[in-house]
């Protein structure tokens, strides 16, 4: 077994309108059944997650705000990797006309047209803070934090190596994702820039493609699929 693990992104990869089919479901826990792992990594939050989703216990570790927070099922353990923003930095927001806004224990999130005037208050401000975009979300987060932090720290707690990982997402803040994984695959309605670096694109979107995927490695561990030698490869250190 040379890929030991699937690492997926939620909305517009497992789901679709925040909706995980049954079907999708089925899939995940065939690959499941193998001894294999399931990591979701997603921009939502964790309570938000369990809102719209009741499968959450199908996971080894969820990774929730993009990176910032990481969740063992099994255990209930929340551990936050990160320090939140400062207030001071949403009141400016909010001051400025920025809405919504949503807080997490470390995300600020919001929706475009703000992403001008968030970077602009940040650099106004001077803070330590990035921003990441995901088909018109907007989520701020501290510099050293993405979805590649989240899943390394995921693995890392489960003593697994990126080289036995599979990775699959849709939008801008997969790439950071993608780029941990050994195998990186995007969903047929990916961001044409994901696909680009992708090593296999599905031939069906969201959750119809993640079944793909999870076929696939089922039948031969992906033997029968070649990487992309032009996808940009991850150091470890």
């Amino acid at each position: 077994m040379r890929y030991v693990a699937l690492a997926t992104d939620y909305d517009g990869t497992l789901a679709t309108e925040g909706v995980v089919t049954d079907s999708t479901i089925a899939a995940l826990e065939r690959f499941i059944a193998t001894g294999r792992k399931v990591v979701l990594v997603t921009g939502r939050q964790l309570d938000d997650l369990a809102q719209v989703f009741a499968h959450i216990g199908l996971f080894s570790r969820v990774i929730a705000e993009n990176g910032a927070v990481l969740f063992t099922p099994a255990t209930n353990e929340v551990r936050v990797l990160d320090d939140p923003p400062s207030p001071r930095f949403v009141d400016a927001l909010l001051r400025k006309g920025v809405e919504p806004i949503s807080q997490g224990r470390v995300i600020v999130a919001t929706r475009q047209p703000f992403q001008d005037v968030v970077m602009e208050t940040i650099r106004e401000m001077g803070l330590a803070l990035h921003v990441e975009f995901n088909k018109g979300a907007v989520m701020v987060l501290p510099t050293s934090t993405t979805k590649r932090t989240g899943l390394a720290a995921a693995l890392e707690d489960m003593r697994l190596s990126p080289h036995g990982v599979i990775g699959v997402g849709d939008g801008e803040n997969d790439q950071s994702l993608l780029s941990l994984c050994e195998f990186a695959v995007s969903v047929a309605n990916a961001l044409p820039s994901l696909k680009q670096r992708s090593d296999w694109v599905t031939p069906s979107p969201e959750g119809k493609g993640v079944e793909e995927l999870i076929a696939a490695v089922l039948a031969d561990d992906l033997q029968s699929l070649p990487t992309n030698p032009e996808r940009p490869r991850f150091p470890l250190g």
